[in-house]
């Protein structure tokens, strides 16, 4: 795994959106306020391989560079991975609803940055479609150049992961398979946050597998499940993309839902990673 405590995030002030860490012990400081030459946004710290010197620079720098990381409001870490990775039907119960079988290899479809919201923005829903689902998942985060990697190397390579809230037209899907790049790339369908949190804090003592994921909406969990029942580990999402495409700093890798529900304007979205974070958005009727 990479070796940092970090956690990487952006914080609103007015209209704008500054990159931020949260420190295990310290609390949480701006990123200009570490490092004062630094002008980009989450992504550039790992495009620019700043991590290590931002981890010294956090553990040097005065008490007075950090507040309470709860009494700030979120963004998005970041408005525009170079790739962004969703996952189909990785979960087998997930399959099992939709009366689908599990794919023999990876269903992957790719997502553009226009779909990126962040924490507290407004999922919303097009006019058309008449059947929006929302799914409640785990996503990895690259930290450093990837390419044609093995499983059990994968893991070495994530910067972090992150809750995340993956929304589908399904109505348009389901008239045709085909249309799940359309169905998928929606403004508003993709919201990711609050943090990105350091893998080796994320899995403890355990592993990876026993992280547990869920789907909720207006504060009931209606699904849930653990990363040991994806077909397809993320360590293997991570290999196999890998395998076909250069992965790079800050490309996203969403890994599936253990469930997808349908919304409707005037509900509440999360997304709930067990010791990772939860994210949350307000639905609303789009046009």
């Amino acid at each position: 795994m990479m070796n940092h405590t970090l956690h990487l995030c952006s914080v609103t002030e007015g209209q704008e959106e500054i990159p931020a860490v949260v420190h295990p012990q310290r609390g949480l400081a701006l990123v200009r306020d570490l490092m004062s030459s630094f002008t980009g946004d989450i992504r550039d710290v790992l495009v620019e391989e700043l991590l290590d010197q931002l981890e010294a620079a956090a553990n040097e720098a005065n008490d007075d560079v950090f507040r309470d990381p709860e009494s700030v409001t979120y963004g998005a870490p970041y408005r525009h991975p170079r790739m962004l990775w969703g996952i189909g039907l990785n979960y087998v119960e997930h399959a099992s609803d939709l009366s689908e079988g599990v794919p023999e290899e990876p269903a992957s479809f790719i997502k553009g940055d226009h779909t990126i919201i962040g924490p507290g923005e407004d999922i919303p829903i097009p006019s058309q479609s008449e059947r929006t689902t929302v799914e409640g998942e785990v996503a990895v985060v690259i930290g450093r150049y990837c390419r044609n990697v093995e499983v059990e190397e994968a893991l070495d390579y994530v910067a972090g992961v992150v809750p995340v809230l993956d929304q589908t037209a399904e109505d348009i899907l389901q008239r045709n398979p085909r249309f799940l790049t359309r169905s998928k790339n929606f403004p508003g369908f993709f919201s990711f946050g609050p943090r990105i949190v350091p893998l080796a804090e994320a899995v403890g003592d355990g592993m990876l597998a026993d992280m547990e994921v869920s789907t909720v909406v207006n504060g009931e969990v209606l699904r849930t499940n653990t990363v040991a029942h994806m077909r397809y580990s993320p360590e293997y999402l991570i290999s196999f993309h890998s395998k076909v495409m250069p992965l790079f700093p800050g490309d996203i890798i969403s890994t599936g839902t253990p469930g997808a529900i349908h919304i409707k304007p005037g509900d509440v979205a999360e997304a709930r990673v067990a010791r990772v974070g939860v994210l949350t958005n307000p639905v609303t009727q789009g046009t």
